[in-house]
C-alpha cells in the first residue's frame, strides 16, 4: 500500500507542477481580468445593485421560497448547496496551509484572485443559466459541459473541439469530486476530529503507517450518513445545505472574531505583513527573488480557488438548477458566492491565525511553519482553551464545512456522470463517489490535498477555454440585462440560446 501511494505520490506531483505553474494560473488570471473588463468591473460599478439582489433579497420569499417545481430548487438553496461545495476545508485547512507554504503574503494574492475571480464566476453562471437545458427527468442540467458543447462549439470551426473539451471537463469533474469532493475534505474530517476527540483505545490501533483503526471507523460513519443524504437527489441535498451552511458561517465568523477582538493589538501587524510579504517574501535557504515571490502567488491562488472554486466550473452546475430566469441575476449570486466565501470567511481565518501568536514570527521565511492541519485548532485554542473546547470547535466546524461540501460535490459528479453516460446510470456514480469518501479516510493528508489541487487543475483549463471564447456573449447578456432592467429600456430579453427556452422564459412573469 505505501509504495503504490509513494508511486502516485512521484506522478500527482509532475502533472501538478505543469497545471499549476505552467498554464493554470495564467488562464485563470487571465480569465479573470478579461471577464472584469468586458463587463466594465461589474464587481465594483454595480455593487449597490447586486448586493441588493443577493444578500439584500432574501426576505423575498421568490428567492427564498422552495419552488413546487421538484426539479428545479430556489436561488437561495442553489446558493446554500453551492456554499455548501466551496466553504469547506479549503477555508480552514486550506489558508492555514497557504500561510504556511508560502507566508502572510499569500492570503494578499487570494483576495487578488477573489477579486477577479468574482467576474469568472459571474461569468460561469450567466453561461450556464443560458445553455441549459431539461433532462430526461425533467430537471435542469448546467455546467461547462453544456456552454462548452453549444456554445464554443457554434463558433465556425469549433464543433469538435467544443464536443471534446466538454467530455474532457466531465471526466475531470468526475476526478475532482474524487479529490475535492470526498478526499481531501474527508482526510481533513479524520486528522481534526482524531485530535480533538482522541479515543487511544482506537487510534493506537494503526493498520499502516498514519492510519489508525478510529480512521477508519470514522470514515464508515460518514459514509453512511453521507449515503442516506445523497441518494435522496439535490432536493436533499439543498434542503440540507439551507439549514446547515448559514448556520456554520455564522458561527465561525462569530468565533473567529472574538479571536480577533482579544488579539486587537496584532491586527494592524497582521495587514501590514499580508501587503509587505506578497511582494518581498523571504525563502529559508535563499534564493532568486522572482523564484520566491512566484511561490507566494501559487499558493494564494491555488488555495483560492481550491476555496471559492471560481474558474473551476463546478457551482454553475447546481446554480443551473435555480429556478430563476435572469441570467444575470444567477450570476450576482456567483459574486456574492465568492465575496462570502473568500473576502469574509477566509480573510476571518487568516486574521485568526496570524493575530493568535500560533504562526509567531510574521516574517519568518516561507516554508518555516508546517503543521497546517492543526494550525487553527491551536488558534482557537489560545482563547478558548477551557477543556479544549476551542480544538472540539474547530473539529466540529470543519466536519460541517467538509461534509456538506462532499454533498455539494456528490451533484457537479453527477451532472458530469449525466452529460457522459445520460440519468438512468447516476446511481453508479453515487456508489463510487461513497467509496470514495471512505478512502479519503485512509489517505495521508498531504497526499489527499495534493491529488485535489491536481484533479481541480486540469478541471479548470477546458472551462476557463469555454469562459473566454463566451465572454463576449457574457458582454452581450450583461448589457442587455442593464439596458432592461436599469435603464427601463424596451428590448428583447436574453434568457436562452434555445428558442423554445426562451419563449418559455417569456410567458413567465416571476423571477
Amino acid at each position: 500500500m505505501e509504495k503504490f501511494f509513494e508511486v502516485l505520490a512521484k506522478y500527482n506531483g509532475e502533472i501538478n507542477t505543469f497545471v499549476w505553474t505552467t498554464l493554470g494560473l495564467a488562464l485563470l488570471l487571465f480569465t479573470g481580468v478579461l471577464t472584469t473588463f468586458v463587463t466594465k468591473f461589474f464587481q465594483v460599478s454595480h455593487l449597490p445593485h447586486w448586493w441588493k439582489n443577493t444578500i439584500g433579497s432574501l426576505f423575498n420569499k421568490d428567492v427564498i421560497g422552495h419552488t413546487e417545481d421538484k426539479a428545479s430548487i430556489s436561488p437561495f438553496q442553489a446558493l446554500c448547496t453551492a456554499l455548501a461545495a466551496t466553504i469547506g476545508v479549503g477555508n480552514i485547512a486550506g489558508v492555514a496551509a497557504a500561510i504556511c507554504i508560502g507566508g502572510p503574503g499569500a492570503v494578499f494574492w487570494m483576495w487578488i484572485a477573489a477579486f477577479f475571480g468574482m467576474m469568472t464566476n459571474y461569468s460561469e453562471n450567466v453561461l450556464g443559466i443560458y445553455f441549459r437545458r431539461k433532462n430526461n427527468d425533467g430537471e435542469w442540467s448546467g455546467g461547462a459541459m453544456y456552454y462548452l458543447q453549444d456554445g464554443l462549439g457554434a463558433k465556425k470551426g469549433c464543433k469538435q473541439i467544443g464536443k471534446i473539451l466538454a467530455v474532457l471537463f466531465s471526466i475531470f469533474t468526475l476526478l475532482a469530486s474524487f479529490g475535492i469532493g470526498a478526499m481531501g475534505q474527508i482526510n481533513k474530517i479524520v486528522v481534526n476530529i482524531e485530535s480533538a476527540f482522541r479515543i487511544d483505545a482506537l487510534a493506537n490501533i494503526e493498520l499502516y503507517s498514519g492510519v489508525s483503526l478510529y480512521s477508519v471507523i470514522i470514515g464508515i460513519v460518514l459514509v453512511i450518513i453521507a449515503g442516506l443524504i445523497v441518494l435522496g437527489g439535490l432536493q436533499r441535498i439543498a434542503s440540507f445545505a439551507e439549514k446547515v451552511v448559514p448556520f456554520m458561517v455564522v458561527l465561525f465568523v462569530a468565533g473567529s472574531l472574538v479571536i480577533i477582538a482579544v488579539n486587537y493589538n496584532m491586527i494592524i501587524p497582521a495587514f501590514k505583513a499580508i501587503f509587505t510579504t506578497a511582494f518581498s517574501p523571504v525563502a529559508a535557504a535563499g534564493g532568486v527573488t522572482g523564484a520566491i515571490i512566484r511561490e507566494v502567488m501559487v499558493q494564494g491562488f491555488k488555495r483560492g480557488v481550491f476555496s471559492n472554486e471560481a474558474g473551476l466550473g463546478s457551482s454553475v452546475m447546481v446554480h443551473s438548477n435555480s429556478n430563476i430566469k435572469e441570467p444575470v441575476k444567477q450570476g450576482m449570486w456567483g459574486i456574492f458566492e465568492v465575496f462570502a466565501d473568500t473576502m469574509v470567511v477566509c480573510t476571518m481565518t487568516a486574521l485568526v491565525v496570524l493575530t493568535s501568536g500560533v504562526y509567531a514570527d510574521l516574517y519568518a521565511p516561507i516554508g518555516t511553519y508546517t503543521n497546517d492541519a492543526t494550525m487553527v485548532a491551536d488558534a482557537f485554542n489560545s482563547v478558548f482553551s477551557f477543556g479544549n473546547i476551542g480544538s472540539r470547535f474547530i473539529a466540529i466546524a470543519i466536519l460541517l464545512f467538509a461534509f456538506t461540501t462532499v454533498l455539494g460535490w456528490d451533484h457537479y459528479g453527477t451532472k458530469a456522470w449525466e452529460y457522459l453516460f445520460g440519468t438512468k446510470t447516476v446511481k453508479i456514480y453515487k456508489v463510487i463517489h461513497l467509496v470514495m469518501i471512505m478512502f479519503g479516510a485512509l489517505l495521508t493528508s498531504s497526499l489527499a490535498w495534493d491529488i485535489s489541487d491536481t484533479f481541480n487543475g486540469l478541471m479548470m483549463i477546458p472551462n476557463l477555454i469555454g469562459v473566454i471564447a463566451l465572454s463576449g456573449l457574457v458582454c452581450k447578456i450583461t448589457k442587455n440585462y442593464i439596458d432592461r432592467v436599469l435603464k427601463k429600456k424596451n428590448v428583447k430579453p436574453m434568457y436562452s440560446a434555445f428558442s423554445d427556452i426562451q419563449a418559455e422564459q417569456e410567458a413567465r412573469t416571476d423571477i
